[in-house]
């Protein structure tokens, strides 16, 4: 169902359609913008919880450099069940799909708009959701980038401290929890304060806790590294795989061990210095360099479009989403280029190593690592 076409000037969702799109699971509110393409993948957002596309999303894609690359690839942002904004509760007899339900209801989204592959960008479950996706349906996707992946169910002792925060915390108190570190909490005021205003005031609380409970009863992905004279056939993500978490994010542990269990010749892992629990938000420009290198590695940004990207990366504080005060300033070491690179090995003595950003656009040529943006 068509709701409206947004046809403003807004640098976020230009000349937007956004629908409910109709799937086995429940109708998932969706919002695409710019023209598909036969040749190109769309680049496909799923959100993480207590968020929706706006407050997860917004400031990355409206950052200045980001402009080049919606200019070649169209972007189809997907909404969980009653997670759109001043979005009315959901019927009491609806039964709130799992997180393994939400990426089987995808390709129906793919259908509804006659899209033939996508890369997916995902955060905290909606990280999950795309890596779910990827793994029933990998000839519909042609790469991933997770931000605070992770990739286990919740343990025994996770469990048992989730239904004491029920007792003790507000369902607020707890998503800034799952947000942010708490590093981050106590020092970032402006920042946390801002989502905690948006969870409260524009979230309808219900079904935010819904979605929650869904994402804290996930399974563990079943993936597992493949081993060099072993079993070929063994389940993992196929596509070219780029993981983003802060040094400060709560995820840390999650991702790093996600990294672990997939292919090390698909899969980067970028771990960015001074950054909290939304990388996308917090440095959304040292995101936008990592993204354009990994699209340009999938084949579908050209050299020129790099070196404009490049030319404009800048060291100017870019305010977060909804017009925040932001109490982190950025800086310019994607203009430099560089990037500190540790591999697995290396966190157990090895000396880091410098590379190049550009390794993130050769993954398929790369073992896995994890790099370090020097802030």
């Amino acid at each position: 169902m068509v709701l409206e076409e947004n046809d403003c000037d807004s640098v976020f969702e230009p000349h937007a359609t956004e629908e409910y799109v109709e799937t086995p699971y429940g109708d998932l509110h969706c919002i695409m913008t710019g023209t598909p393409k036969a040749n190109r993948p769309v680049i496909l957002t799923f959100h993480d919880v207590g968020l929706n596309h706006k407050s997860c999303f917004e400031t990355l894609f409206n950052h200045e450099d980001m402009q080049e690359i919606v200019k070649h690839l169209p972007v189809c942002h997907v909404e969980a069940p009653g997670q759109q904004e001043a979005a009315k509760s959901l019927p009491t007899l609806y039964t709130y799909p799992t997180v393994d339900q939400l990426s089987e209801a995808l390709p129906a989204v793919l259908k509804n708009f006659g899209l033939r592959s996508v890369i997916g960008l995902g955060v905290g479950a909606g990280a999950y959701i795309l890596a779910r996706f990827a793994l029933n349906h990998p000839d519909l996707v042609d790469g991933l980038v997770l931000i605070n992946v992770n990739p286990n169910a919740e343990g025994l002792m996770d469990s048992v401290a989730n239904k004491i925060t029920d007792w003790t915390q507000t369902l607020p108190d707890k998503l800034i929890a799952h947000l942010f570190g708490q590093e981050e909490i106590q020092k970032n005021y402006d920042l946390v304060a801002t989502y905690r205003h948006y969870i409260t005031a524009t979230m309808n609380q219900s079904n935010v806790s819904q979605f929650f409970r869904s994402y804290n009863n996930r399974t563990t992905l079943d993936v597992q590294r493949p081993v060099s004279g072993g079993n070929i056939n063994v389940r993992t993500l196929k596509c070219s795989t780029l993981l983003v978490v802060g040094d400060n994010s709560p995820a840390v542990e999650a991702v790093v061990d996600c990294n672990s269990k997939l292919n090390p010749n698909k899969t980067t892992l970028l771990k960015m210095a001074d950054c909290g629990g939304l990388p996308q938000v917090d440095q959304p420009a040292k995101v936008t360099e990592a993204l354009k290198y990994f699209i340009q590695g999938l084949g579908y940004l050209s050299s020129a479009s790099m070196t404009r990207l490049r030319s404009r990366t800048t060291s100017s504080t870019s305010s977060v989403s909804f017009e925040a005060p932001r109490s982190r300033s950025h800086t310019n070491e994607l203009q430099r280029g560089r990037v500190h690179s540790q591999s697995t090995e290396e966190k157990r003595g090895r000396t880091n190593t410098d590379v190049s950003m550009e390794s993130v656009s050769t993954l398929n040529q790369n073992t896995s690592k994890a790099a370090e943006v020097a802030c």
